[in-house]
């Protein structure tokens, strides 16, 4: 029997498990591929320090980032277009009047109110024979302001003549200004006769010359009874006393009557010479001429500034050991900590925040900006933020010719001078740091109707540029708005009495309103207080304010000198004494 045939089927081979390993592999290779390739073709990722240039690393990292220079516009574009949610807006416009930007709608109830009261004898009845009395300034032009102006109320004190002050010519600036160099010298006498009686040079004594004057110096802050006590008696005996380094020698708190003298002195009697004032009145026409408005910025930008607040800017050991040699000039000098001097707000703006704070504040692109500054560390490379968000910009050297500026040139005094003028005529004055430039335009500004004045609060403002690039550009501004109140110049923005006088000088400004000025012409104002020197004004004082911010810590600054020394302390020591805090200051007076 035959057995039946066996059927052959064809071979199931199954698939082994590492075949489908394979596949899964190669699935992977072909995602991550792709990955690789959008990572490729899409946009560097926004770092946490957003950059305008995109030159500069982020703050709090300890050496500087390589990137690629791009220019300023590429880097605006790049900024607008690649992320999302830190971007700076595109605003044309300038700004209107109307938002506030360039006044404040409250200056109008204000004005400046100096005339002294019928309480205040006249010069020739309190003047005593063979009382003069000299002054050596120090610093830079607008310290040396400070000291011309309490010179003044000094010799008041005292009932002495006031023999013209001689500028600083040994400072850090080295200029051999005389005061009749930049300052009206006749002016200044005849305008301030009824107040202090003033000689260009000391009278000759039985046809002799006075022997050389006896030299001292007077402790900063020094009130009435500190120069009686101190000065007068000296002053009794010699006949000619020269009070040297005369800066911030005067107590910040006086009766009013001596505080209005100051504000005569400073806001009215110190005019500069013919050929200043005419250049400067050029520089503010021309920037006029570009715009209805125009703002100008006090920078403050320079290495010396950079080095001596010691603060650190992203720049790696290069920028250490440039700013540190310039550091070892004073010798004083504790060891800096850059990240708590940043926290505590005494770090200047670097150029591109200054920029960003503007337009968070509602100033468009094509905003004119005139800029008072020296030499600003990183040249072009730091200011080039700054241009990208604002293109129209200037300076003297800009809108001057070489031959206009030529009489100037070589006088830091007086090229300071000019700067001085144009910040004082501009339309909103950003002061980038609290020094004496920016302290004397902000008490001027005040007094003569609260013009716009814009100082940043660095303080807040440092952790708001750190974690920019976490928030967008509204919450920016936001904060930005929320951070500068009480920094905006307005009316009662400052507590009277609180602050240098010569920043706030409330005593100086009074509060009127639309029936007041109606009925009364007496108050002084820009234009008519020259002439109206000598006669009473109607204005009321300033009512107690709400204010915006205060300060919960002492500031040592407002106090006067025997509000803090012991009175038979400060007679025990020398009537000579150098104080060498004093000589870190210079250079920072402009």
């Amino acid at each position: 029997m035959r057995l039946p045939r066996r059927r052959h089927h064809p071979l199931r081979c199954p698939i082994p498990a590492a075949s489908a390993v394979s596949l899964l592999s190669t699935a992977v290779a072909v995602l991550l591929l792709a990955l690789a390739l959008l990572s490729y073709l899409a946009p560097p990722p926004f770092l946490d320090h957003p950059s305008v240039s995109g030159d500069r690393p982020r703050r709090s990292d300890p050496s500087p980032v390589r990137k690629p220079k791009i220019s300023p516009d590429a880097a605006v574009r790049k900024d607008a277009t690649t992320d999302e949610t830190f971007r700076v807006p595109v605003r044309h416009g300038g700004g209107s009047s109307k938002n506030g930007l360039w006044g404040s709608k409250l200056s109008k109830y204000y004005v400046g109110c100096s005339n002294a009261s019928n309480k205040f004898p006249a010069a020739e009845a309190v003047t005593r024979r063979e009382r003069y009395l000299m002054i050596g300034t120090s610093g830079g032009l607008n310290q040396q302001r400070t000291g011309i102006t309490d010179a003044v109320v000094a010799a008041r004190i005292l009932n002495a003549t006031l023999v013209v002050p001689k500028l600083d010519q040994r400072s850090f600036w080295k200029d051999a200004s005389n005061f009749g160099d930049i300052f009206d010298v006749n002016w200044f006498i005849s305008f301030l006769s009824k107040d202090v009686k003033i000689i260009k040079e000391l009278p000759k004594k039985g046809g002799k010359p006075f022997r050389g004057p006896y030299t001292m110096r007077v402790p900063r802050k020094c009130t009435p009874r500190c120069y009686q006590t101190r000065v007068l008696p000296v002053l009794l005996k010699k006949h000619v006393v020269q009070l040297t380094k005369f800066d911030y020698r005067l107590a910040n708190k006086l009766e009013t009557d001596l505080q209005k003298l100051r504000c005569r002195v400073n806001y009215h009697a110190l005019k500069f010479t013919h050929s200043i004032q005419d250049m400067g009145d050029k520089l503010i026409h021309r920037m006029k001429e570009k715009g209805k408005h125009f703002i100008a910025l006090h920078l403050r930008y320079e290495p010396d500034m950079l080095a001596f607040s010691g603060c650190y800017y992203g720049g790696g050991e290069k920028e250490r050991k440039e700013l540190g040699t310039i550091r070892k000039r004073w010798k004083t000098l504790h060891i800096s900590n850059p990240d708590k001097a940043r926290r505590q707000g005494r770090c200047p703006l670097t150029p591109e925040e200054v920029g960003l704070m503007l337009r968070a504040l509602g100033y468009g692109s094509d905003v004119h900006i005139y800029v008072a500054s020296g030499e600003i560390y990183g040249g072009d490379e730091s200011l080039a933020p700054l241009k990208a968000l604002f293109p129209n910009f200037h300076s003297k050297e800009t809108l001057a010719s070489k031959e206009e500026l030529e009489p100037f040139s070589l006088f830091s005094s007086r090229m300071a001078a000019l700067d001085f003028i144009v910040c004082d005529g501009s339309d909103a004055f950003v002061a980038n740091n609290n020094g004496n430039m920016a302290r004397m335009l902000a008490g001027r500004r005040r007094y003569f109707g609260h013009k716009r004045t814009l100082r940043p609060n660095a303080k807040k403002l440092y952790s708001l540029f750190l974690n920019r690039a976490n928030m967008t550009w509204e919450q920016f501004s936001l904060k930005v708005h929320s951070h500068q109140r009480g920094f905006l110049g307005e009316p009662k923005e400052v507590r009277p009495g609180r602050g240098e006088f010569h920043e706030n000088p409330s005593a100086c400004i009074c509060e009127t309103t639309k029936a007041m000025r109606g009925k009364h012409s007496g108050l002084l104002s820009q234009t008519n207080a020259d002439d109206q020197h000598r006669k009473s004004n109607s204005g009321h004082s300033i009512s107690e304010p709400t204010y915006n911010h205060t300060d919960k810590e002492p500031d040592w600054s407002d106090m006067d000198y025997e509000e803090y020394t012991p009175l038979s302390k400060s007679l025990s020591s020398s009537t000579d004494m150098d104080y060498e805090d004093s000589e870190l200051e210079d250079f920072l007076s402009d």
